[in-house]
């Protein structure tokens, strides 16, 4: 028998309600198990407000109110809001450049009192899920035109790239998450095999010398040519685009990569990436030492170390783990940011290769049955925000979990519901609610 109230339950898909419960728990569970210390008082540590797990459960309790209130609002409302949404996250993006706190390299937060931190850039997904959702479902929209690919395009790049100028790139690139929406929505699959080209060559380019890599782009474009030849003889322009693309390649391995790098990234930004792909930075000069010392190049916070030692958790707790509060690496700080960016660790320290197997499982399901409440929907609009949720969500597990074992850059990503912060878990929840919502009305929605 059904004994939820009839005005929140009817609809809604309660899989994903305990989802989000159980992974809400295990991050509070995990914060705790990072945190705590020998002769802490476990209840006081939890009502005194002062511990991050403490803090964490607080924040918990604001975002399970915050879904029920989402859950109590007509779908209709986040339809009719969505531009003025991203407007208004927009203004909270500007907002940063005068009010923000420089925190470990980033300038993308504002402090609020002694304690609460708000950043507009997390919060900032949200709005532009909805706002890119809204276009696509306009009736006037014909996403095959290149104007309307654009502009989708710029709905969800321009938050990135104004958080680019606030320092905070990790945050930046989930927003290219979004063309994996656009994507399901019609967009050509050319182009994201171009955004995949291009990170190659960028990668590439780190790691050959740029003579050797200049050649072997040469010797490509004259093999596409020599096998293309009996095209080319029919439609000459294929010449005109090989060699285009020669040059093009050629260009970004030569000079934007190295601009990038010289000018636009920061000193810590391009130390992390080069110990992720195993090459040795060297400082220029006296500015950059001081802001590799000044954003984490000291030994016990540089990203290498903080990887390696991620790693050693990792390994070290085997099948099953060590258990709760026996893990030796999270519980000493020898992990850096174990409860924010290495969280996952404390987990595989702790619970060993079945914890982590079972954490992977959970956020299996959980992107699974977005993706199959994408597909139920009966407009584009719900559709279009649903996997904007997946995208999301899975872009930061990737790229975090990829980050704690070295496939990755350090780059600050939390993971969904399980890394400390206020404001990542209200995101999220936000996130995951409205699509709730969306879900538990489709029947009354015709676009």
């Amino acid at each position: 028998m059904n004994q939820h109230n009839p005005e929140i339950s009817k609809g809604v898909d309660w899989l994903l309600v305990w989802l989000f419960i159980i992974l809400s728990g295990i991050g509070i569970m995990s914060i705790f198990a990072a945190t705590f210390r020998e002769g802490d008082n476990v209840l006081q540590g939890f009502l005194s407000l002062k511990t991050d797990y403490s803090r964490q459960t607080l924040y918990f309790g604001i975002a399970s109110v915050l879904a029920v209130f989402i859950l109590l609002t007509d779908s209709k409302f986040f339809t009719a809001t969505a531009n003025l949404w991203y407007a208004a996250g927009m203004f909270l993006l500007l907002l940063v450049f005068p009010f923000h706190t420089n925190i470990k390299g980033t300038e993308s937060i504002i402090r609020i009192g002694g304690a609460f931190q708000l950043q507009p850039a997390e919060l900032c997904k949200v709005f532009v899920n909805l706002a890119l959702a809204k276009y696509l479902s306009r009736v006037e929209t014909d996403f095959s035109k290149t104007q309307s690919q654009l502009i989708a395009a710029a709905i969800a790049l321009v938050p990135g790239f104004i958080s680019i100028a606030q320092h905070e790139t990790g945050l930046a690139l989930v927003y290219f998450s979004f063309f994996l929406v656009m994507f399901r929505e019609g967009l050509p699959a050319g182009i994201l095999i171009i955004g995949f080209s291009a990170a190659v060559l960028v990668v590439a380019t780190l790691l050959m010398e740029p003579n050797t890599l200049a050649i072997i782009l040469t010797v490509i474009a004259l093999l596409c040519i020599y096998i293309m030849r009996k095209q080319i003889k029919r439609k000459r322009r294929l010449l005109f685009l090989i060699i285009g693309i020669w040059v093009v390649c050629v260009g970004v391995q030569r000079f934007a990569v190295p601009f990038m790098f010289d000018h636009v990234f920061k000193p810590y930004q391009v130390k992390r990436i080069y110990d992720t792909i195993g090459k040795e930075y060297v400082p220029k000069n006296a500015a950059d030492i001081a802001d590799l010392e000044a954003n984490g190049a000291k030994k016990k916070d540089d990203g290498d170390y903080n990887v390696r030692q991620s790693k050693i958790a990792i390994g070290s707790g085997g099948l099953i783990g060590k258990g709760l509060l026996k893990g030796t690496q999270t519980r000493y700080d020898f992990v850096p940011e174990q409860r924010t960016d290495f969280i996952f660790c404390t987990i595989g320290e702790g619970f060993g290769f079945l914890g982590s197997f079972g954490l992977l499982g959970l956020y299996f399901l959980l992107l699974m049955r977005i993706v199959t409440i994408a597909e139920r929907q009966r407009s584009v609009f719900s559709r279009a925000y649903a996997y904007g949720v997946a995208s999301v969500i899975f872009f930061h597990i990737a790229i975090n979990i990829c980050m704690t074992i070295g496939l990755a850059p350090v780059i600050g990503i939390p993971l969904p519901f399980i890394s400390y912060g206020g404001t990542s878990l209200l995101t999220f929840t936000i996130l995951l609610f409205i699509l709730i919502r969306l879900d538990a009305d489709r029947q009354m929605v015709l676009r």
